[in-house]
């Protein structure tokens, strides 16, 4: 290999360098080609396809890397947008079982108030039974 083809620094051709850099936006873009997607190292040799010990030289690449990850985070745009989506569908969910359990508590209410007003029907139409007698009209009927 002649000097012009290494990266001075990192002991790794141009086209290495370029396919690692190319690798790296892919991931940080959430827009893999060839792995899962997770912002890893194992990711980033393998989404550029190099061996390991070739992106260990690129010791420039992997301190931009280092620095990305630093600023960033190691969470990808998909790994955002699914847990802000987790985040809402919780809260949903939350809000959701509060509603059921106010509504659960005025089901209980109302079937407490139906029995007790079954229970005085009841007691009102035993009572209208055990009557002797006839029935007066309150307001006389004309003749």
């Amino acid at each position: 290999m002649t000097q012009n083809s290494l990266d001075t620094e990192d002991a790794v051709s141009a086209d290495t360098a370029k396919e690692l850099r190319a690798a790296m936006q892919r991931l940080f873009a959430g827009k893999p080609r060839r792995t899962d997607g997770r912002l890893t190292k194992q990711n980033l040799w393998r989404e550029a396809q190099v061996s390991r010990a070739t992106m260990n030289r690129a010791q420039t690449i992997l301190r931009e890397w280092d620095a990305l990850i630093a600023e960033r985070g190691k969470t990808t745009v998909g790994e955002t947008r699914r847990d802000a989506e987790i985040s809402r569908l919780r809260k949903k969910l939350a809000d959701k079982t509060q509603q059921c359990t106010q509504l659960q508590t005025r089901l209980q209410a109302a079937a407490t108030a139906i029995a007790a007003l079954h229970h005085d029907n009841q007691a009102l139409r035993t009572e209208l039974a055990n009557r002797t007698g006839t029935v007066v009209p309150l307001i006389p009927t004309p003749r």
